[in-house]
């Protein structure tokens, strides 16, 4: 998942898993954000608040060094009405489904998958799998990336509908009513 940001600002929520510490059954992990974390979230996002902020993880072992995590993000955020401007709140509820490998084999299925787009587009290729950086897999991060994915950038109060202010065109006031002066100019009084 690519981070929705310009600058590089330090992750508002981390939950580290140690790749290398996952039994072969796998783990389940419940997250809550605390409220400095949801309020670092909120800022990051560009919110005016999270109030719950839940992620439950199941983090599988797979063959090859690769890791399976499947879970669900749940939120209520606070956002403005982009029509009316009154503070609405959204539910969030984002599922995630996502394997994850070392660099090494990521960088590998990438340049694969690029080779197969050369002459024509293959049907549908899968995405590369998530890089695991520094043996870690942070779940605070994948929760929160998932989060600003669900979020709706143009949030709407439920009933508001935007309306344009339509005024009737003035029938003077065309490109061609200049030239009609013009010519009404050169046949004189």
């Amino acid at each position: 998942m690519n981070r929705p940001m310009t600058e590089s600002k330090p992750d508002p929520w981390r939950a580290p898993v140690m790749v290398a510490h996952i039994p072969d059954t796998g783990l389940h992990r419940e997250l809550e954000a605390s409220p400095a974390e949801r309020q670092a979230v909120a800022e990051f996002a560009g919110l005016r608040e999270i109030l719950p902020l839940h992620a439950s993880f199941d983090v599988v072992p797979k063959s090859g060094g690769r890791v399976h995590v499947t879970g669900h993000v749940r939120a209520k955020v606070g956002q403005t009405c982009v029509v009316t401007l009154d503070p609405i709140e959204s539910e969030i509820d984002e599922e995630i489904d996502l394997i994850f490998a070392p660099e090494a084999e990521v960088r590998r299925l990438a340049d694969l998958i690029e080779e197969g787009r050369d002459d024509q587009e293959p049907p549908e290729v899968a995405d590369p799998p998530e890089p695991i950086v520094n043996g870690i897999i942070d779940l605070g991060r994948l929760a929160t990336d998932a989060l600003f994915l669900a979020i709706d950038p143009y949030p709407r109060k439920p009933g508001a509908v935007f309306e344009a202010e339509v005024t009737a065109p003035d029938p003077e006031d065309n490109p061609f009513a200049a030239l009609k002066a013009l010519q009404d100019k050169k046949k004189g009084p």
